[in-house]
């Protein structure tokens, strides 16, 4: 039982160590002033251990996959024109949002392979991560991917109601690989995902994604959108 508990929580991201420990010395504070209190100190630090936590992550290769830069759910699935800060031009292009809860994993990672040939923070409001005007209204930092073949991918972190802070730590001419970890977002969020034009995703609205797992788009297939029904 110990050993599963401790491998939800570890490896856990070195963005919530001193996170942690704020909450654990308050939870300590609150069991010596108001041992009643201090349960509740207890299990917010476990939370606060819980979403801090990095998990290895099993990342499909084949040349054309676009996999989940965050884990959560598909809250949006539209053709639109990419926000202007990211120099993608008037095109329409499909555009995946994967919205983060306060449960989620909040590590960012790279949908494909690719050299970032632009990273441009925006600053802004904090409405909430799953409404469509977020990607126009709130904090958040865009960043493009350059592949072999020249097609480019946007992806960008939007902070949401919760989130004040959004984290990347990697710059332009970096090259990533599918499912490297490439930022996070502090504490509640989304991540939108704009596809080459023409090209259409092969996940559903509403579904589960996993970050590096969960394939988003084949860029190599000429399907379109699936269809889908709850079971």
């Amino acid at each position: 039982m110990l050993e599963s508990i401790l491998s939800t929580l570890t490896p856990i991201h070195r963005e919530g160590h001193r996170f942690i420990a704020i909450f654990a010395v308050i939870t300590l504070a609150l069991f010596w002033l108001l041992p009643p209190l201090g349960w509740i100190g207890a299990i917010l630090t476990a939370w606060c251990a819980y979403f801090f936590r990095d998990p290895e992550r099993i990342t499909p290769l084949r040349e054309g996959l676009v996999v989940s830069p965050a884990d959560g759910r598909v809250s949006s699935i539209v053709e639109v024109v990419p926000p202007a800060e990211m120099n993608l031009g008037a095109e329409l292009r499909t555009r995946i949002s994967v919205f983060m809860n306060v449960f989620d994993c909040h590590v960012n990672r790279s949908p494909v392979a690719g050299t970032i040939t632009l990273i441009n923070y925006t600053p802004g409001l904090f409405v909430n991560a799953e409404l469509d005007k977020a990607s126009e209204d709130n904090e958040r930092n865009a960043l493009v991917l350059e592949m072999d073949d020249g097609a480019k991918i946007g992806v960008v972190q939007i902070a949401g109601l919760v989130a004040r802070r959004i984290v990347c730590w990697v710059k332009v001419d970096d090259p990533l690989s599918p499912g490297e970890r490439f930022g996070l977002i502090r504490f509640g969020s989304r991540l939108d995902v704009y596809l080459p034009p023409g090209k259409t995703a092969q996940i559903a609205l509403g579904q589960r994604a996993v970050a590096g797992e969960t394939i988003l788009a084949d860029l190599s297939s000429q399907e379109g959108p699936r269809e889908t029904r709850k079971v």
